[in-house]
């Protein structure tokens, strides 16, 4: 997995992370500390439907009636003469939690420059001038599925949650169009395969900062977004809209506390905690090489730094209020892989990909 400096978190693979080691615009944090690049590296349901009942002329006709209605009724709304609808920042909430959204927060794109950690060619402006809100939300990891890793049962739920972000990033900027508020849907990756991510591991917006700006949480050690619902099993996306919204007030203390178990239980040793700061260093060729060799067993992504952090409500829902079964777990599977405590675990693991690998 590379290095995921903001959003650059191991376990979901650079969700439209920010890029690596590039100066900031204020002498603290550090770029090397924040982590991005240098600046010269710089009418579907309907239509579904249609297919569906293509079949049965009964139905045809019916939908092909409604959809005049429906597209009549949108064509109105959307005529450039039109005012905007005022919307809320209720309205979008709801929305957002009628689509799926679990977490959601506001964050004017004012934000980025007054903290300097994002260089200007990443910050929403640059990518889309007419932003003036990034709204970010985000859908949880259970606890024990990630518990599971590496396991075609995490990939499966890993795999679930992306579609669901996409869907809801798009389907909610079409609402807002709809409304009158220009707005554009992101994807929650941006890279189109691990070994581009051996050469090029940067993306074009980072979903972490957006939803740190947005109050939702802190980046931690492991540089995974913390939220004090969920620790780092939380997946993240963000739409940009021309609508100002008021921005939620940001965490004002860290979540993370440094404790350095993502450190001592990443199986490539790839976290390295740092001297000034709370967010560590990522050896983002030896992440990714390991995403590599998961991904050709067909169980992927690796996960294990959301897996043992101690942050997140989610530990005393699940009954999982401490982590030191994980530090012990690689050892005694090795000494006796039918160990009773982790017997769920290493059974997922033995079924449905490749490998031989139960820890």
């Amino acid at each position: 997995m590379p290095e995921r400096r903001s959003h650059f978190s191991l376990h979901d693979l650079m969700t439209l992370i920010i890029p690596d080691a590039m100066p900031s615009t204020r002498p603290t944090p550090t770029a090397a500390a924040t982590g991005f690049p240098a600046a010269s590296r710089g009418a579907i349901l309907r239509a579904g439907m249609r297919g569906a009942f293509g079949m049965f002329p009964s139905f045809s006709r019916t939908d092909t009636t409604m959809d005049a209605v429906v597209t009549r009724r949108r064509a109105r709304r959307t005529t450039p003469d039109t005012p905007a609808r005022s919307i809320t920042r209720d309205d979008v909430i709801a929305e957002l939690r009628r689509l799926g959204a679990t977490i959601a927060g506001f964050a004017p794109v004012e934000r980025w420059a007054a903290h300097g950690e994002v260089p200007p060619a990443y910050r929403p402006e640059a990518i889309w001038p007419l932003a003036r809100t990034v709204i970010a939300f985000g859908v949880p990891m259970l606890l024990p599925v990630i518990e599971s890793t590496p396991s075609i049962n995490y990939q499966e739920h890993y795999d679930t949650s992306n579609r669901l972000l996409d869907e809801i990033s798009y389907r909610l900027a079409i609402w807002l169009n709809e409304a009158g508020h220009p707005a554009i849907s992101l994807p929650r990756d941006g890279y189109g395969s691990l070994e581009i991510l051996l050469t090029n591991p940067f993306a074009s917006f980072s979903h972490t900062y957006a939803a740190k700006y947005a109050g939702l949480g802190t980046v931690g050690m492991s540089r995974n977004l913390l939220v004090a619902q969920y620790g780092p099993r939380v997946r993240l996306n963000s739409v940009f809209t021309a609508a100002a919204f008021d921005g939620d007030p940001e965490l004002t203390g860290e979540l993370c506390s440094r404790c350095r178990v993502c450190e001592r239980a990443c199986p490539t040793g790839a976290i390295r905690a740092r001297s000034d700061g709370v967010v560590g260093d990522l050896d983002k060729d030896a992440c990714t090489r390991h995403h590599i060799t998961l991904r050709d067993e067909r169980r992927w992504p690796c996960g294990i730094c959301a897996k043992v952090c101690a942050v997140g409500a989610d530990r005393k829902l699940y009954g999982r209020p401490g982590v030191k079964r994980y530090l012990e777990e690689r050892a005694a599977l090795e000494k006796n892989p039918d160990d009773p405590r982790f017997r769920s675990e290493v059974h997922l693991r033995r079924h449905g990909s490749g490998g031989t690998r139960i820890a």
